[in-house]
């Protein structure tokens, strides 16, 4: 069965331009940068809502709720339910209803309509993590890791692209036309997604490489560390906008800080994979874990100029240990269950992404902002215990020690 594959496998990359890994990879980088474009553009959207429709600001968190709350929830059903869908199918599909829940939000049904569907945009991205991470995963094998962290890159660019180009749409059309319009190009994408990845059988895991775990020992501890470098992340940011205000910034320079922090984290995960990939993945979290938690302290004491010139150091380690962790899921899951295991720790690292800023929020109203930084950092620092004890599991330090 394998060489029949492999043999449809290189003749598809001879009928075109692009081998099929290739194509796979753009594919699923492709989704990840329309879906996580989707999910951030509604940042933009929240004022004109509370405007329209008369919200308080409890009401934005639910409107925002509906949308987040069902593309996390909803990972581990999602997988199960396309289970049987090739990968092809299952992002295509994915994206076909993310667009119909961002057309129906742009049609005249105020705001009954505005949450349904955001809803229905939330179910088809909760397809999307766990089976692109899984086609991935499957085109690269033993070498995924790099890739996985390529992957997440292109999920950055959405972030950064879409909320830009909603806000630049909006002084010139209505808010339902520029949702429209988004759905026109989630569409688009949808048929490209066709067009672009090969058409193969599904195939599970184990039969396209052997980067499945054994027996799924110590992912729990992997869904941990994860949990907790999000809910580091998370807390920062929460607190990064009020800590460029007391160093005397303005508006544009929060602007500007946050900028600075976003694009060295897409940088620090295009790089982070391939650098846990040679040089492994205990010492480069340790390394980008250790050097977060001194950067966080570091802004609280260095003057204005200087913290802006550490955030994008900062960027790269706080958002690059995603990449090394995520690469990480295929070892460590179940033989046979890599999509699941994506699914479980997406689901893992949305909900602590959730709850962490609430968390961390409560610690700085009962003493102070630098104590919510404090207790970030130290949730950072928390981790590297973590990964010492996580490093019998992995498959790089069980050969060193057979050799």
């Amino acid at each position: 069965m394998q060489s029949t594959a492999a043999a449809n496998w290189t003749q598809q990359g001879q009928k075109t331009k692009w081998p099929p890994q290739r194509r796979n990879l753009v594919g699923a980088c492709l989704a990840h940068l329309l879906h996580d474009g989707y999910t951030d553009q509604l940042y933009a959207l929240l004022p004109i809502w509370q405007t329209e429709f008369g919200l308080p600001y409890a009401g934005l968190a639910v409107i925002r709720a509906l949308y987040s709350g069902t593309m996390g929830g909803l990972q581990v059903p999602a997988g199960k339910l396309t289970v049987r869908l090739s990968s092809r199918a299952a992002l295509a599909l994915a994206t076909f209803i993310a667009a119909a829940g961002f057309l129906l939000m742009a049609l005249p049904f105020g705001l009954p309509g505005l949450c349904a569907g955001l809803v229905l945009s939330g179910i088809g991205s909760s397809i999307q993590h766990p089976r692109a991470s899984l086609l991935v995963t499957q085109t690269y094998g033993t070498m995924s890791r790099g890739p996985l962290g390529i992957y997440n890159f292109a999920g950055d660019l959405g972030k950064a692209s879409f909320p830009a180009a909603v806000a630049l749409l909006l002084p010139f059309m209505a808010w339902r036309p520029v949702v429209g319009v988004m759905a026109m190009i989630g569409l688009a994408i949808a048929f490209a997604l066709l067009a672009l990845v090969p058409r193969q059988p599904f195939l599970a895991p184990e039969e396209k490489s052997k980067s499945g775990g054994r027996d799924g020992q110590g992912f729990g501890l992997l869904l941990t560390i994860g949990a907790f470098d999000t809910a580091t992340r998370m807390g920062y940011l929460l607190f990064l906008p009020f800590l460029l205000h007391a160093k005397g910034g303005t508006e544009a320079t929060v602007g500007i800080g946050l900028a600075l922090l976003f694009a060295g984290g897409a940088l620090g995960k295009a790089c982070c994979g391939w650098l846990g990939q040679h040089l492994g993945v205990v010492w480069t979290v340790i390394a980008t874990e250790a050097m977060t938690a001194l950067f966080m302290i570091a802004t609280l004491k260095l003057p204005l100029g200087s913290t802006l010139a550490v955030l994008p150091l900062l960027g790269i380690v706080l958002n690059g240990t995603s990449s090394v962790l995520y690469g990480t899921v295929p070892e460590l899951a179940k033989r046979g269950e890599v999509g699941k295991a994506f699914a479980l720790f997406y689901t893992g690292v949305l909900g602590s992404g959730g709850l962490a800023p609430i968390l961390y929020g409560m610690v700085a109203d009962h003493s102070s902002r630098t104590m919510g930084i404090v207790a970030a950092a130290l949730t950072a620092a928390a981790i590297i215990p973590m990964v010492l004890a996580l490093r019998p599991f992995l498959l790089e330090e069980r050969d060193v020690s057979a050799e």
